[in-house]
């Protein structure tokens, strides 16, 4: 299937949030999205990337079978650390990680977008049991910073949006799809 394919297809992303489809429509263009909550199967705070792979999988199985799409996409957020070698880093370092997944009933595709570090003080809450959306809005005095810049846009002074983030992971989950060298 090439990219162009994509070109009037209708697509589910797995989510009520306006920055997931936001992705989706930037990823796909010429298609119709339509946002449907879907439970993600997960905790609400994924630590790990099985546990937001899983996440982002789960959405996009679910959500395609919710109606008459070609495809069903889903979006996961998540923590996650990197073994390291340096001595620069530590394996108790923690990241802002996102998973996508995209279905077409028959073959999964998924892909990851960027990672960031947390700042220790969020980092610390995270590690005692927090969720990084909250975190984040209380560190920030903002509320509900996932419908919005998101930490991935906090972290880089608006360069990087959370939705340019999880657009980069949705178009990685639809490479299969568009790419005959899979």
């Amino acid at each position: 299937m090439s990219s162009q394919s994509l070109a009037d297809m209708d697509i589910a992303v797995g989510s009520g949030n306006p920055v997931k489809r936001r992705a989706v429509e930037l990823a796909c263009p010429d298609a119709r999205v339509a946002a449907v909550a879907v439970d993600s199967g997960v905790s609400e705070q994924p630590v790990g990337h099985d546990e937001t792979l899983t996440g982002a999988i789960t959405r996009a199985e679910r959500v395609f079978e919710t109606g008459d799409y070609h495809f069903g996409v889903g979006i996961e957020g998540g923590v996650a650390s990197f073994s390291t070698d340096t001595e620069t880093a530590s394996d108790s370092d923690l990241y802002l990680v996102m998973w996508a997944a995209a279905t077409d009933g028959t073959q999964v595709g998924h892909g990851a977008g960027p990672s960031f570090l947390l700042p220790d003080r969020i980092a610390d809450r995270i590690h005692d049991g927090e969720e990084l959306g909250p975190v984040m809005d209380d560190v920030l005095g903002t509320e509900d910073i996932a419908t919005n810049e998101g930490a991935a846009g906090v972290f880089t002074d608006g360069q990087v949006t959370r939705t340019d983030a999880l657009q980069s992971a949705v178009t990685a989950a639809l490479a299969p799809f568009n790419c005959d060298l899979y």
